[in-house]
């Protein structure tokens, strides 16, 4: 199939009908119709801003990180098939942050490097590495923009500068703090009660007017052994973590911009602390016009998934059990981004299934039509149809679930000709992101696999008999299969 071809088309025909995209704003606590903050925006040539909270790079991410990564992956697949222009920017958090976002708790870069008896230098560079290493496997399209923290330090130290000229800052035990009480609308993001969480909240750090101040800058830490330093007009320090992302977004995206995206983590904490420093940096304007947070995963028992304990499961914790990263993205797809997601083997096993049913049947269409013979139009109305609800499913706030919903009914629909169900299947994957434009004919065939998982049983029920045979079966049909600890990989001889 040529990409182009189908591009055209389908660019033509959103710029036809112009669809809405609704998405829900956690600010407001409504879905929105989005419109871009440029009054003039162009799409031809003007960018969609978008700031992800990235990974704090003091240990490998679990999958509960990297579900808010295929979702942010979503939305900017969503924008571009509306034709618009995306900047994508996700930062990485190398200094600053502590165990807790309130300025409590260890550091967790020197808490990484002490583990691994490394420098905190490395442990950063390894974690960063690793990250992006994840987000390739997902099949996760490369943000325009990967921005360390300690890269821009400068940038911190600027604006940090600029909100202590406006009055928003105190200089107290050696650090820099931001004033809250100088903001009116404080904590807006988590329609928080501040009077209310003053007077519960136990008060930690005794050079702060209020619990919910927050460091700028740091000279005096209870780390006396961080490696991380830099001249500063305060002293030698290094920065808080709230204000990285503030600096770095407005770097690369403006003062303004249309989308910030982070888990629902940050909603308490994280973000009414940006929003606070940036919209007083920036001059009570509005800093970022729709705010986007993803639900998290969680185990059986309701616990969320955390980097300490039996339940951090990395993605290479789930492919040496014999899972596909493009599985765990399916199994994102299923359930919308605003619910929790509940993580069970037995739901992954479910995901790898329907997605190797789903190969089957895109390699099963691929076969089927000769070189040259797949048409790179939608020509019927009956395509462009499906075309259309699909575009409406995703449009509405990113609701893969029902997009999914759309594609297994569009495979069933023996109206529509092959050779447009392919062309559709593989523009839907423009969203989805399980690379079925890149199947191959020689892929592992549905019997193999059919065979495979009969053979798991077996193993499963110690039938070892069974399984022996269905080995052979498997290799006499020109494949090899082994075993995983709870699955099995398969490979031509």
């Amino acid at each position: 199939m040529a990409k182009n071809e189908i591009t055209k088309q389908v660019n033509k025909i959103v710029n036809e009908i112009n669809p809405d995209i609704f998405l829900f704003n956690t600010l407001t606590r409504k879905k929105e119709l989005f419109v871009p903050v440029k009054i003039n925006y162009n799409k031809s040539s003007d960018h969609i801003g978008i700031y992800s909270c990235g990974p704090t790079v003091y240990n490998y991410a679990h999958v509960g990180n990297l579900r808010s990564y295929i979702f942010s992956d979503i939305l900017k697949r969503v924008l571009y098939l509306n034709n618009f222009k995306v900047k994508h920017v996700i930062n990485i958090t190398d200094v600053g942050h502590l165990t807790s976002d309130a300025d409590e708790g260890e550091d967790k870069m020197l808490k990484g490097a002490k583990r691994e008896k490394k420098t905190v230098w490395q442990v950063a560079e390894f974690y960063t590495s690793a990250f992006k290493e994840d987000v390739k496997k997902l099949n996760i399209i490369t943000p325009d923009v990967w921005s360390k923290a300690t890269d821009n330090i400068k940038e911190q130290i600027e604006l940090i500068k600029t909100l202590e000229q406006k009055g928003y800052t105190y200089f107290v035990g050696g650090n820099v703090y931001f004033d809250t009480s100088k903001v009116d609308d404080y904590g807006k993001i988590a329609l928080l009660d501040r009077e209310a969480e003053t007077k519960s909240r136990v008060e930690k750090d005794q050079n702060k007017k209020s619990p919910h101040d927050f460091v700028l800058w740091f000279t005096k830490s209870k780390f006396q052994d961080q490696e991380m330093k830099w001249d500063s007009p305060w002293g030698a320090g290094y920065p808080g973590w709230h204000i990285e992302c503030s600096a770095m977004s407005m770097k690369h995206l403006g003062e303004q911009f249309e989308v910030h995206t982070g888990g629902i983590d940050h909603i308490s904490v994280h973000h009414p602390n940006e929003i606070a420093q940036s919209e007083c940096a920036i001059g009570k304007k509005p800093w970022v016009k729709y705010w986007l947070h993803n639900e998290f995963l969680v185990l059986a028992d309701g616990d969320k998934m955390a980097k300490s304990g039996e339940n951090f499961l990395t993605l290479s914790v789930v492919e040496n059990k014999g899972y596909s990263p493009l599985d765990f993205r399916f199994f994102n797809l299923g359930t919308h981004y605003r619910k929790q997601l509940m993580f069970s083997y037995e739901a992954l096993d479910s995901a790898k299934n329907a997605r190797v049913k789903l190969n089957a049947k895109v390699l099963e269409l691929k076969n089927k039509l000769e070189v040259g013979s797949v048409k790179e139009k939608l020509e019927s109305e009956e395509s462009k149809k499906y075309f259309n609800n699909f575009l409406e499913d995703v449009n509405d706030d990113l609701n893969t679930p029902k997009a999914l919903a759309t594609l297994w009914e569009l495979l069933k629909d023996s109206k529509i000709e092959d050779c447009e169900k392919l062309s559709l299947v593989i523009l839907f994957d423009e969203i989805f992101g399980l690379g079925l434009r890149d199947l191959e004919k020689d892929d592992i065939p549905m019997e193999i696999i059919q065979l495979a998982e009969k053979r798991l049983r077996a193993r499963k029920d110690k039938d070892w008999e069974i399984s022996d045979k269905l080995r052979d079966e498997i290799f006499s049909k020109g494949f090899e299969v082994s075993d995983t600890v709870d699955s099995f990989k398969i490979k031509k001889k």
